[in-house]
């Protein structure tokens, strides 16, 4: 398994022009939310001094609320499951659920090597889980003004990233084989009227986790652009 010591220890020389399409996959199984948290935090400092490449890290959490920076906190329900961790943290958006079967992937991009634009950097991550979704014949969709993934009136991924100086963090969650019920202690995302779901319930039995993580970097790899992970 993948220690968050070993990939903090691992880094480039100062990246050339040659290696800005380069992309690293980390793919770190089961964590809770609070090291890899950290772990994005310090490849966010260890990224803008040039010192790793572009890093997709995929992830799955044992169960977690996070509220983003503008969240109500009425929208974490009075009635959720008190053992459940709490996290404020200092991406946009409301207050979401991660748990197991979700995947969870954090880009750690310089959009300096890609576009400096925030809508143009959602948009596709959201194609990103759209094509994903198609490999697996789900045909999903935006919503007008609504950041996220959707079937119909339910949510099947949500989106949440911060950037600072053009360096992203946090990411997506696609609700794979993920509980559900889970979602009934929040308003996710802020939102009243409609729902979540999940690739389990629209396809009608459980999703290989590890086959969801390969479409999806490769879908990430071809819209960004990179060379071969």
């Amino acid at each position: 398994m993948v220690t968050i010591d070993s990939v903090l220890e691992t880094e480039t020389d100062v990246l050339s022009h040659e290696n800005s399409r380069e992309l690293r996959i980390l793919r770190l199984g089961r964590r809770s939310y609070g090291e890899v948290w950290n772990l994005q935090k310090a490849l966010v400092i260890k990224r803008k001094k040039q010192l790793v490449p572009d890093t997709l890290i995929l992830v799955e959490h044992n169960p977690v609320y996070t509220l983003g920076k503008n969240a109500k906190k009425d929208h974490l329900l009075q009635s959720r499951r008190p053992h459940v961790p709490v996290y404020h943290i200092e991406r946009g958006g409301d207050v979401t659920y991660h748990g197991p079967g979700q995947l969870v992937g954090y880009p750690i991009l310089d959009l300096h090597d890609h576009r400096l634009s925030v809508s143009w950097y959602m948009r596709n991550l959201e194609k990103v889980i759209i094509t994903t979704l198609a490999h697996f014949d789900i045909a999903a969709h935006r919503r007008d003004g609504l950041t996220g993934v959707w079937i119909r009136d339910e949510k099947i991924a949500a989106l949440g990233v911060r950037l600072s100086r053009w360096i992203s963090m946090h990411g997506f969650a696609i609700n794979v084989n993920v509980d559900l019920s889970y979602f009934d202690d929040i308003i996710p995302c802020g939102i009243f009227e409609y729902g979540v779901t999940s690739m389990e319930r629209i396809l009608g039995h459980q999703q290989i986790f590890k086959d969801v993580e390969e479409v999806v970097i490769g879908k990430f790899v071809k819209m960004f652009e990179f060379s071969k992970p």
